[in-house]
């Protein structure tokens, strides 16, 4: 395997959360600067809380999916290079975030 690939990955993945991070400081720090209202920001802070726990089933409905069709994969004794491995991954992915996108809608 190449690693040297892996690189370009992580420097993109490390300026996403850089940047991510600071908008946020940015955002925080001109609400405090004008002051805003009690209200405004708890409500601000428990739709982030909300949002990261949202996120974090997303992805781990998401991660699980992907890992079953590797083990299907593996079941099926598919090649890397042949096109229903993509399928069954693309497919396992899509699964996922219907999944997560149905178990919202429930919820709201």
């Amino acid at each position: 395997m190449q690693f040297e690939m892996f690189i370009p990955i992580t420097l993109f993945i490390c300026i996403v959360w850089i940047v991510k991070l600071v908008t946020e400081s940015r955002l925080r720090r001109r609400l405090s600067e004008t002051h805003a209202s009690e209200d405004l920001v708890k409500a601000m802070f428990q739709t982030d809380e909300l949002n990261r726990r949202h996120s974090a089933l997303k992805w781990g409905m998401v991660l699980v999916l992907v890992g079953a069709a590797f083990g299907l994969i593996d079941a099926l004794n598919l090649n890397p290079d042949d096109p229903a491995t993509f399928g069954i991954l693309f497919g396992a992915t899509g699964l996922g975030l219907l999944g997560y996108h149905l178990w919202i809608s429930k919820q709201a």
